[in-house]
């Protein structure tokens, strides 16, 4: 993956999932991202970082547990949330940041 291309580079806001292929709850949070992308098609995209395969993104962004959420804009991390999180909490923030007030 380019990590560059895919989410610093793009046009619309990146959801990153830090996660781990050990890591139950990652599970948990990989099945609300997987719905929440379908509600977001072509207005946000999706992305999953394994921290074992990429401990350099991982250490770069300060992901220090699994799963962490990361919010990418214009290049740019604007909000995160680690643990398992409500999609209602996560669709609110991406409802603020796409109607310009997050």
């Amino acid at each position: 993956m380019d990590f560059e291309k895919e989410v610093l580079e793009s046009e619309v806001p990146v959801v990153v999932d830090f996660y781990a292929e050990w890591c139950p709850p990652c599970l948990v949070v990989a099945e609300m991202l997987e719905e929440l992308e379908g509600e977001y098609r072509g207005r946000v995209k999706f992305v999953k970082v394994d921290v074992d395969e990429h401990e350099e993104l991982a250490e770069k962004y300060e992901v220090m547990s699994v799963p962490t959420i990361a919010i990418f804009h214009r290049g740019e991390l604007v909000d995160g949330m680690i643990g398992v999180v409500k999609k209602e909490q996560l669709r609110e923030r991406l409802d603020a940041l796409l109607n310009g007030s997050g």
